[in-house]
């Protein structure tokens, strides 16, 4: 098997991102996913984490985030994730989500500061933070589909 080096990974983030960016489909430019929950179908405005530096800081130090919005980690790969709440005042959902959109695991209603580690129980390539009892409110579950618009024909292309 061949292995890429950083550079090539981090080719492939920005390619990706790129994608969610372009196809948004938004007025105001900014990335939005699309949940697709027992209860509803909805919209959630993100923020990308794409480098090392952002993924590790997160949401840590936010004191407010709006009911539509969230941060989403890119990821090169799937892989079982972990996630802590070190530094960070907001309780959160945090929904790990694989290469091909679907929902691997929620943890609901995290505790703020916590340095436990929170696994994903299975791989993640995508991780949405939003809001805590988010996930529970839109009926967001394991095996929910999540929307990254135009995600899919951007990644065939680099593989």
């Amino acid at each position: 098997m061949r292995h890429f080096g950083a550079g090539f990974r981090r080719l492939a983030v920005a390619l990706v991102a790129a994608a969610l960016l372009a196809s948004a489909g938004c007025d105001d430019g900014t990335p939005r996913v699309v949940l697709h929950g027992d209860k509803d179908t909805t919209r959630v405005r993100v923020e990308l984490a794409l480098t090392a530096p952002d993924q590790a800081r997160g949401l840590m130090w936010r004191n407010h985030m709006d009911a539509d919005a969230g941060m989403l980690f890119v990821f090169g790969h799937a892989r079982e994730r972990t996630f802590w709440m070190k530094n960070t005042p907001l309780p959160l959902d945090i929904i790990y989500i694989d290469g091909d959109g679907n929902v691997v695991s929620i943890a609901e209603h995290t505790t703020p500061y916590s340095t436990a580690s929170i696994p994903s129980h299975g791989g993640a390539k995508y991780v949405l933070e939003v809001n805590a009892g988010f996930a529970r409110d839109h009926g967001v579950r394991a095996g929910s589909k999540i929307e990254l618009p135009e995600l899919a024909a951007t990644e065939a292309g680099t593989k």
